[in-house]
């Protein structure tokens, strides 16, 4: 069993858990699922998670980085400059020099870090042109989680991930199952059981032979539809200087004891995210 006895999850609308959508609008996510496996056999367990949607790294610094800092959990997940690499222009190693900074931070007070890479985009229209910086980020992270002995999930080396099934119609954030997957490799990273693999194929291969043959002007098409609905309100939001997350609060602040129907709840979840139901949580 680990070692751990709480956790706090910061960063942006990936640990939030966009768009692993719950019946009530809520967000589930990687983070609450890993919350779940990690409380199984541990009835006092601690969990908070303090991501909001939209941040840029130098808030999450200003504002979730003192709470875990002050309330010194035994385990912290980051996953931060994603937004900040978006923003055409942006210096990717000022960028880390910062995340190095906030890394630092937590294990000089002992607190235990994993981090997370970026994905790949090789296969998605558009946001492929990002590949590079997100290669550079990449690996600015690695050296960093080294330097500062983090832990690591490499998102890069999924090859889950590159199935567009992964990824929701705005082309930024993950499905449920894609968020099921990663809650599964980070389990896995930190020793902890788990009955089902990560590495399954999203689809079959008739399934893969049909997404191969999409017509050129079909992409094209849907690339239209993307830059209409996602990419130009993005771009707008960023000129204001608006974001996703202004007026949303963390959507479990507080570092607790999970409650009574909480705990079962999640536990379900983590049953079904580590594969001992058969079941898919989402």
């Amino acid at each position: 069993m680990h070692t751990f006895n709480s956790y706090i999850a910061i960063g942006d609308s990936f640990t939030e858990g966009l768009n692993d959508q719950l019946p009530d609008g809520s967000f589930l996510g990687w983070a609450d699922r890993l919350a779940a496996m990690l409380a199984e056999g541990k009835p006092n367990f601690k969990y908070a998670n303090i991501a909001v949607r939209g941040k840029k790294l130098q808030p999450i610094m200003d504002e979730q980085l003192p709470v875990a800092l002050e309330l010194r959990p035994d385990f912290v997940t980051v996953c931060a400059g994603g937004n900040d690499i978006l923003i055409p222009g942006t210096d990717v190693d000022v960028v880390a020099a910062r995340f190095d900074d906030m890394i630092e931070q937590l294990r000089r007070a002992g607190i235990e870090v994993l981090i997370f890479s970026g994905p790949d985009t090789k296969q998605m229209s558009v946001m492929n042109r990002l590949r590079g910086k997100i290669a550079i980020y990449n690996a600015d992270l690695r050296a960093i989680a080294e330097r500062h002995n983090a832990r690591v999930v490499d998102l890069w080396a999924m090859d889950v991930l590159r199935d567009p099934r992964a990824w929701s119609e705005d082309r930024l954030h993950f499905t449920p199952e894609a968020h099921k997957r990663i809650a599964l490799r980070t389990a896995e990273a930190l020793g902890l059981p788990t009955e089902e693999d990560w590495r399954q194929p999203l689809w079959n291969a008739d399934e893969q032979r049909e997404a191969e043959h999409t017509d050129w002007i079909s992409q094209r098409r849907s690339d239209i539809e993307w830059t209409r609905a996602h990419l130009l309100p993005w771009i707008r939001r960023r000129i204001r200087g608006e974001s996703l997350g202004d007026g949303v609060t963390p959507k479990r602040p507080e570092l607790a004891p999970l409650c009574a129907d909480e705990r079962l709840r999640l536990e379900a979840i983590g049953q079904a995210a580590r594969g001992t139901d058969g079941a898919v949580a989402s």
